[in-house]
C-alpha cells in the first residue's frame, strides 16, 4: 500500500511533547518513521516552527528526509485560501489556518492533520471548506486530528 500523503500544521509537531496530545502524536510519527505516512509541510508551517521550543525543532530536524515534502505556495492555493475567507469560514486573523487547508487541498493530500480544534478540526469547518473546494473544482479533504490516523493492523 502506498504511503498516505498528509499535510500537518505545526500543532502536530508540538503535540509530540504535550502531555494531552503526546500519545496520539507519537503514534502518528511512528507511522511516519515506518514509511506509512509522508508529511506535507509548507512555508507557513516552517515559519510557525521557528519560535518553537528547541526540543520541537530538534525533533523535526531528526525526521527522515524521505518522509517530508515541502509544498510551494502556488497562486491556486492563495486563490483557494481567499475563497475560504470570502465564504467567512474563517476570519482574516486566521488567514494562515485557511492557507494550511488550501495548500492541503491543492496538493491533493489524503488528509490534513491538526490539533487546532478552534479553526480547523471541526465537522462544521470541514463541511464548509469542502463546500468551497467542490465549488472551486477540487475534491473533498479529510480534516482530522492525529487520533483518527489509524491503519487496520494497529494494535
Amino acid at each position: 500500500m502506498a504511503a498516505l500523503r498528509i499535510y500537518v500544521d505545526s500543532s502536530v509537531f508540538g503535540g509530540y511533547f504535550d502531555e494531552e496530545f503526546a500519545e496520539a502524536s507519537r503514534m502518528f510519527f511512528n507511522f511516519v518513521n515506518q514509511g506509512r505516512i509522508i508529511i506535507l509541510v509548507s512555508e507557513f508551517v516552517i515559519r510557525e516552527l521557528v519560535p518553537a521550543p528547541e526540543k520541537v525543532r530538534t525533533f523535526v530536524a531528526a525526521l527522515p528526509r524521505r518522509s517530508l515534502v515541502n509544498l510551494s505556495t502556488t497562486p491556486a492555493a492563495i486563490q483557494l485560501r481567499d475563497a475560504y475567507l470570502r465564504a467567512r469560514i474563517l476570519g482574516p486573523g486566521s488567514m494562515i489556518d485557511a492557507a494550511h487547508v488550501a495548500l492541503a487541498t491543492v496538493a491533493h493530500s489524503d488528509a490534513i492533520v491538526s490539533w487546532n480544534f478552534k479553526h480547523i478540526v471541526r465537522v462544521d469547518k470541514m463541511r464548509a471548506f469542502n463546500a468551497v473546494n467542490l465549488s472551486e473544482g477540487y475534491g473533498l479533504l479529510s480534516i482530522v486530528s492525529p487520533n483518527e490516523v489509524r491503519f487496520d493492523d494497529d494494535s
